[in-house]
């Protein structure tokens, strides 16, 4: 593998009150809950001492939110493409719910009606991944979980609908790269929250302790 390669570090945004009720936050442009902002100072912890050749945010307030709060603001781009998927119909409703009125719905391969398809959200995944193909440095990513694991498989030029089996959790971080002797794209680390201090969702680990300051 050619070490000179540049990495892609994916950060998916703080915790939200909606992703911890598990609602679809598509375009709604909630804020970051109080453990939200401090995780995402922790994820700012985590990327300290790397160097960005470009740092690119999505423009809803939980990414720029979580951009700033880990420090890089200053640097940062707002581009579009990285909006989360829009919802449509589904916004602010719980896969669960759904399923009940649509049984064997699946996001990657249905969509939502009066939103976006899985085509369109891979479309503007594709752009980013062109985009970032001519880089000759790290990049950093801000963005929502399901636009996030359409960007990885597509990175991997694989079909949107194995998204499905990419969790991602909040504040998490990832990196793509390269891999092997012919440097294809490759996952180099997924989902990392050894950053974070507690559980921010259902599938985050946790660790130590919440601090007693914002215990409430």
């Amino acid at each position: 593998m050619d070490e000179t390669l540049p990495t892609v570090y994916i950060a998916r945004h703080g915790e939200t009150a909606w992703s911890l009720t598990g609602q679809h936050t598509g375009l709604t442009d909630l804020p970051l809950t109080e453990r939200g902002e401090f995780n995402a100072r922790r994820l700012g912890d985590r990327l300290r001492g790397i160097t960005f050749e470009k740092v690119y945010s999505s423009p809803l307030r939980r990414a720029t939110r979580t951009c700033e709060l880990a420090g890089f603001a200053p640097a940062a781009a707002i581009d579009a493409d990285l909006v989360e998927w829009n919802y449509g119909k589904y916004e602010g409703r719980r896969t669960a719910d759904i399923l009940t009125e649509r049984p064997g719905w699946q996001i990657f391969r249905d969509g939502c009606p009066d939103g976006e398809s899985p085509q369109q959200v891979t479309e503007r995944a594709d752009r980013i991944v062109r985009r970032i193909r001519g880089a000759t440095g790290n990049v950093l990513l801000f963005s929502s979980g399901h636009f996030l694991r359409v960007f990885a498989v597509r990175w991997l030029g694989m079909e949107t609908l194995n998204g499905k089996f990419f969790m991602l959790s909040t504040a998490s971080v990832s990196t793509l790269g390269y891999g092997n002797s012919r440097n294809e794209p490759a996952i180099l680390l997924w989902n990392d929250t050894s950053h974070l201090e507690v559980t921010s969702e259902r599938n985050t680990t946790t660790v130590r302790k919440w601090p007693e300051s914002l215990a409430r």
